[in-house]
């Protein structure tokens, strides 16, 4: 596990007529603060990655299909420096994953259903000032193979 990911599994409150879960609390402390919420889809197969944010921590949850979620430590003083973990989210697993600042991250859909992604940041994005550091999804010091290995 990378050094500050933190990753709440989701109660599920099921009765006939479907189910309720809590997201987000701001009495849990998995972001410093509240910056804002955003909202994505992206088609099966898309590979969105990989990015990082120098001041911002980002939360996700996908409440809609299914992604493979990598994420690489790019923080020289971590414990965790240079190490790459994978986390598998979604319908199937609906997890939250914090996701720290310094932490590059990306996804890829998985099956044949579009994957939705909400997610919260610590502060609002700044179009004037963007903490949007983007790094290719085939970056070989990364050296992520994307490619499923059991089919």
């Amino acid at each position: 596990m990378i050094s500050g990911v933190k990753i709440k599994p989701l109660l599920k409150h099921c009765d006939d007529r479907g189910f309720f879960a809590e997201l987000l609390r701001s009495d849990e402390s998995l972001l410093e603060e509240f910056g804002q919420a955003s909202l994505s889809m992206s088609y099966p197969g898309v590979i969105k990655a990989f990015h990082y944010h120098e001041h911002q921590d980002d939360l996700w949850f996908f409440p809609s299909g299914n992604a493979q979620v990598v994420l690489h430590d790019l923080r020289p003083h971590s414990s965790t420096f240079q190490q790459t973990s994978t986390h598998y989210m979604g319908e199937h697993n609906p997890i939250l994953l914090l996701i720290p600042r310094g932490v590059a991250h990306g996804y890829r859909v998985l099956g044949e259903n579009p994957a939705t992604i909400l997610y919260f940041t610590n502060r609002p994005y700044d179009p004037k000032n963007p903490d949007e550091h983007r790094i290719a999804w085939n970056n070989e010091e990364i050296g992520y193979d994307w490619t499923t290995k059991y089919r």
